[in-house]
């Protein structure tokens, strides 16, 4: 017997399958619980065409990117690609930016990242102008916008969300946008993280992607600590995890791997870290874990599957994932 859960539960897209079967997989997830469908963006699919496809296969699903970045779209082209989607999908959809990285931006978009907070904020500010219709000239601190103004804005405009790590975006979150966006922490960094974003008023949202692996400890283990020294040494999430206390912990992977020794520093990684930052084991268990997550303050757990090999099924484990009555 499945339900939808007293609170949001949303899932990564896209599954690792083709966009033309989305539709069928978006309404099985739905029926079996499902309520969100949010997008990453990086080097596989743009973050809003997936989204597209989940539109129209059902009603129901409300949508987010997790998300965007304001460096790699020009702030017009931005608006109007969230616009056209939030008309296709009025109230449902959720526009999420963040800064990215220097390598998503700089190497291969070829843009420059500098002052990410500034550039985030700006474009959270040019964007609830653009929403209302009204013409914007406006020369904000990273670029400037003369005589915009979207032909078609949405009636019922996007809620924004930021992704955000320490201090000064999470309250940015707060305190300009609907909310926040986190993802590689704990539940117990959770009640960390949380505070800021509500020092900015009460009612925001916290969008947390949640890393899960329902497979045997060993196989999760290798996955997870794999995809722990290829974010943990991108500097922002290092820094991230420098102020949530783990700075010693982590030091000796993150020198391994500033000399080049790759092989060691993935054995420097401790089951004891994986363990708090991907959710892993059975099914029941992973639900338990995320259901930790909301109790922590998450308003809505946002599911990225992985996979512990090439012929691992997304969806095989989505299903396993979905609320059980």
């Amino acid at each position: 017997m499945t339900r939808t859960p007293a609170y949001r539960y949303g899932i990564t897209v896209p599954l690792g399958a083709p966009l033309a079967d989305h539709p069928r997989l978006i309404r099985e997830l739905t029926s079996l619980g499902y309520t969100d469908a949010w997008s990453a963006e990086v080097d596989g699919y743009d973050g809003f065409t997936p989204l597209t496809v989940v539109a129209t296969a059902d009603a129901s699903v409300r949508l987010g990117t997790a998300i965007v970045s304001p460096y790699t779209r020009g702030p017009a082209t931005l608006a109007m690609t969230a616009a056209a989607l939030a008309d296709l999908a009025p109230g449902r959809f959720h526009l999420g930016i963040g800064a990215a990285s220097p390598a998503i931006v700089e190497s291969w978009n070829s843009a420059a990242f500098d002052r990410p907070y500034q550039r985030v904020r700006d474009t959270v500010r040019f964007l609830r102008a653009a929403f209302t219709g009204e013409k914007v000239t406006e020369e904000y601190e990273t670029f400037s916008v003369r005589g915009f103004r979207l032909a078609r804005p949405p009636k019922t405009p996007p809620k924004l969300f930021v992704a955000a790590l320490r201090e000064g975006m999470l309250r940015l979150a707060g305190r300009e946008a609907d909310g926040a966006i986190v993802n590689w922490l704990s539940p117990d960094d959770v009640r960390t993280v949380v505070p800021h974003v509500h020092a900015g008023g009460p009612g925001k949202e916290v969008v947390a992607r949640i890393f899960v692996c329902p497979d045997d400890p060993e196989a999760a283990r290798a996955v997870g600590r794999r995809m722990i020294t290829s974010y943990l040494n991108v500097p922002v999430y290092a820094e991230f995890h420098r102020w949530l206390g783990r700075g010693d912990v982590l030091a000796p992977m993150w020198d391994a791997w500033a000399a080049g020794e790759r092989r060691k520093a993935l054995d420097l990684v401790p089951d004891a870290l994986v363990d708090e930052l991907i959710v892993h084991g059975t099914p029941e268990h992973c639900r338990a874990r995320i259901r930790e997550y909301v109790d922590a303050g998450v308003t809505v757990p946002v599911l990225g599957i992985l996979g512990t090999g090439p012929d691992a099924d997304p969806m095989e484990a989505a299903r396993a994932l979905a609320p059980r009555g």
